[in-house]
C-alpha cells in the first residue's frame, strides 16, 4: 500500500461508511478538480498514469503535492518536475531514476513494511525518467519550490529513524526528507509506521499558523497503506479556527487525506493491521522548518 498489501475494496464499496467532512470547502469554478472533501478514497484522486494525482490545484493550496506511480515490468515513465521539486520515493520494488544526466538506481524493498528505502531527488525545472525492471509502485512527494537544487541519491542507510511516543502511541518515523535530514528547497516528508491497535499522530498537533520560533504554517497530505487484507484505520481533523478542517474518516489501503489546517490527529490502526502513512509538507515560510503546536486539551506530549 515481494508483494504490496492486499488492496480490501474499490472505492465505491457499497458497505464504505462515507467519511464524516465538515470542512466547508466549497469546491471553486476555477478549480475543477479540487476535491469537495478532505479524505480521498483510493481511486478517487486518479489522473492519468497516477493512482494518486493531487497537485497544488487539485488540493486547492500552494505548495505540497503528492503522486502514486505504478509500473509494470520493463516501463519506463517520463515527467517533467516544473516548478516543483520532488523525491521518488519506492513504496514496493526498484527502479532507476534518470535526472540531469545521471542514472539513480534505487534498490527499494519489497513493501513500506519492510523497514527503510533509499529514494531519489529531483530538482525543479528538469526532466526525468523512472525506469523499473520487475515493476512496482513509487510515490513522488513534491512542493512547488524557488531554488533549483541538485539531483541527489539518498542512502537508505542515512535515513533516521526513531521511535516516538510510547506504550500504545509508539510508532515509527523515517525521516528521509526531515528538514534536518535532507536539503530541499520547501518540501519535507517522512513515513510512519504504527503497530496494529495503536494511535499515533498523536497528540492531537497544528501547524497553520506563522509564529516564529513556535509553529510554522505547512500544507500536508497523508498518504495510507494498511498491512493485511480487510485493514482499516481512522483519521481525526479538528478545526483550530471558526469555519476550519474538520474531518472524521475511515481510511484505507491507497487513500489520501488533506490537511490545509487545524489539529490533525490521531490516527488509529486497527488491531492486527499494522498502519503506515507518508507525510508529505510544504508551506510558505522563510525557512523550511517543521514547527508544531499541540492541542490545549492534551499535553502528554510524544513520550
Amino acid at each position: 500500500m515481494s508483494p504490496s498489501p492486499a488492496r480490501s475494496d474499490s472505492p465505491h464499496r457499497p458497505d464504505r461508511p462515507a467519511p464524516r467532512d465538515l470542512s466547508d470547502r466549497p469546491a471553486s469554478q476555477d478549480l475543477p478538480d479540487r476535491p469537495a472533501s478532505l479524505h480521498l478514497p483510493a481511486g478517487t484522486a486518479a489522473r492519468g498514469p497516477y493512482a494518486v494525482d493531487i497537485d497544488p490545484a487539485r488540493a486547492g493550496w500552494t505548495y505540497s503535492a503528492l503522486r502514486v506511480l505504478t509500473l509494470g515490468p520493463g516501463e519506463i515513465h517520463s515527467f517533467g518536475s516544473g516548478d516543483s521539486e520532488w523525491v521518488v520515493l519506492p513504496l514496493s520494488g526498484a527502479c532507476s531514476v534518470r535526472v540531469d544526466g545521471e542514472i539513480i538506481e534505487l534498490l527499494g524493498r519489497a513493501s513500506v513494511f519492510d523497514g527503510v528505502t533509499d529514494f531519489a531527488y529531483v530538482p525543479r525545472d528538469a526532466h526525468a525518467q523512472i525506469a523499473s525492471g520487475a515493476g512496482g509502485r513509487f510515490a513522488l512527494a513534491g512542493a512547488k519550490c524557488e531554488r533549483r537544487l541538485p539531483a541527489r541519491y539518498g542512502p537508505a542507510p542515512e535515513v533516521p529513524v526513531e521511535t516516538r511516543g510510547s506504550g500504545n502511541r509508539a510508532r515509527e518515523v523515517r525521516n528521509f526528507a526531515s528538514a534536518d535530514a535532507f536539503d530541499c528547497d520547501r518540501l519535507i516528508a517522512v513515513e510512519v509506521v504504527t503497530p496494529g491497535g495503536n494511535w499515533s499522530s498523536y497528540p492531537p498537533h497544528k501547524h497553520d499558523e506563522h509564529r516564529p520560533g513556535t509553529e510554522s504554517v505547512l500544507e500536508e497530505i497523508y498518504y495510507y497503506e494498511i498491512e493485511g487484507p480487510h485493514g482499516v484505520a481512522y483519521q481525526r481533523i479538528s478545526p483550530s479556527r471558526p469555519g476550519g478542517a474538520d474531518l472524521l474518516a475511515e481510511v484505507r489501503d491507497g487513500d489520501a487525506v488533506l490537511v490545509p489546517d487545524g489539529w490533525h490527529g490521531p490516527s488509529i490502526a486497527q488491531p492486527g493491521h499494522a498502519l503506515h502513512y507518508l507525510n508529505v509538507m510544504a508551506g510558505p515560510g522563510p525557512e523550511r522548518e517543521w514547527k508544531i503546536c499541540f492541542h490545549p486539551d492534551h499535553t502528554e506530549g510524544y513520550a
